[in-house]
């Protein structure tokens, strides 16, 4: 299992809009990606900036890449985040799920 880590910033006062959007157009994104084993979203107001943690949950790079693109380092945008975001991080980073105290299912 692999975990796909991306992280923005919204300002604080457009933090609910930020995640209603995430909601409603990234979650199911991600999810009609065969392949993709489930997201966690992540949120930290700290002054008048919000910070958002996806992380999104899949089963090979190969599942990624079908959501991601050949480059999965690369982050992918929507066009609506241009509403959102300060700015636009270019990259995100990839963890191999090791232990868990969730289950899941660990590939062969």
């Amino acid at each position: 299992m692999i975990v796909r880590m991306w992280h923005g910033r919204t300002a604080a006062h457009h933090a609910d809009a930020y995640l209603s959007f995430l909601e409603e157009r990234a979650i199911p994104d991600y999810r009609r990606i065969s392949g993709n084993a489930g997201v966690w979203l992540l949120r930290r107001i700290e002054g008048d900036v919000a910070h958002f943690i996806t992380m999104t949950h899949w089963t090979t790079r190969d599942a990624i890449a079908a959501f991601a693109g050949d480059d999965i380092a690369v982050a992918k945008y929507y066009p609506e985040d241009r509403d959102f975001l300060l700015e636009f991080e270019p990259t995100v980073v990839h963890y191999e799920i090791c232990a868990s105290d969730i289950p899941f299912n660990r590939p062969a």
